[in-house]
């Protein structure tokens, strides 16, 4: 990233973002302003819940129907239930976590992978950055793993971003966050979704979408692994044609996630949700 001041304002300055931070921007409006947000948003916002963490179980190896996700409740077992309860459990937990992202982003991260985890690993490793030879299961993510060195020296940096805080749009922020953590996979497990959580709180807390109701992970479900991965590849290149690609996949997620929940508001309207 840039060495400026302000290196998310430098990356907003990218040729394309600009456009595509104006097509998230209007996507969102678009929701906002939908009649069904007057009276019933927080169903909307339910709803949107449901479906996020659906989109972050499929990117993570548990690609269910969403009526399957709604009707199961034995997350407990091991395989795809276990990470979709992961996910069920990691949207619920964004939202609670917004105040203390704002001053401690890193203990944020480590309650999230806690929360994720679900008491399935040993407790030494659950909730910190792995140490120097410890393994990473993250299947879907095949970039060359960063020590635990550079992790560390890079969550830090990421920390001080965020609290200094930055004259860039939410989409640019959030971009940023998702890609460094899915670059330096700084856990032994559940990277991805702590990844999109985090994406997650930042677009909630900038203001962007404070309701929680355009879900980028069902935008990236939707445009696929392989895409996801190639702009993720984008993202670790560190180039500025490809942070730009990252970004815009980005926000494409997002614009996806609020046309999901603009059908919703059109069902509840014709009362079939």
């Amino acid at each position: 990233m840039s060495t400026t001041a302000d290196p998310l304002a430098a990356l907003a300055a990218l040729p394309g973002v600009a456009d595509s931070v104006d097509a998230v921007r209007q996507a969102v409006d678009r929701v906002y302003g939908h009649r069904v947000m007057r009276r019933r948003s927080n169903e909307v916002t339910s709803e949107a819940a449901l479906r996020g963490a659906r989109g972050s179980a499929a990117l993570a190896g548990a690609d269910w129907a969403l009526e399957e996700v709604r009707r199961r409740s034995d997350f407990g077992s091991e395989g795809e239930p276990r990470t979709v309860g992961a996910a069920l459990r990691l949207t619920a937990e964004a939202g609670q976590l917004l105040s203390v992202w704002r001053q401690s982003p890193l203990r944020v991260l480590a309650r999230l992978h806690l929360v994720a985890v679900g008491g399935t690993e040993a407790a030494d490793a659950v909730g910190r950055p792995r140490l120097a030879g410890e393994p990473v299961d993250e299947p879907l993510i095949e970039l060359e793993l960063p020590d635990a060195e550079e992790v560390a020296g890079r969550l830090d940096g990421l920390a001080r971003l965020l609290i200094a805080g930055s004259e860039a749009p939410a989409l640019v922020a959030a971009a940023v966050v998702h890609g460094e953590l899915l670059a330096l996979r700084p856990f032994g497990s559940r990277n991805g979704l702590v990844a999109r959580a985090a994406e997650r709180i930042v677009l909630v807390g900038s203001g962007l979408d404070p309701k929680s109701i355009c879900p980028a992970e069902v935008g990236h479900a939707e445009l696929g692994g392989a895409a996801y991965v190639e702009a993720l590849e984008g993202y670790a290149s560190g180039t500025p044609e490809g942070m730009s690609a990252w970004i815009a996949h980005c926000g494409r997620a997002v614009v996806l996630g609020a046309r999901e929940s603009t059908a919703v508001c059109e069902a509840l309207q014709r009362g079939a949700a």
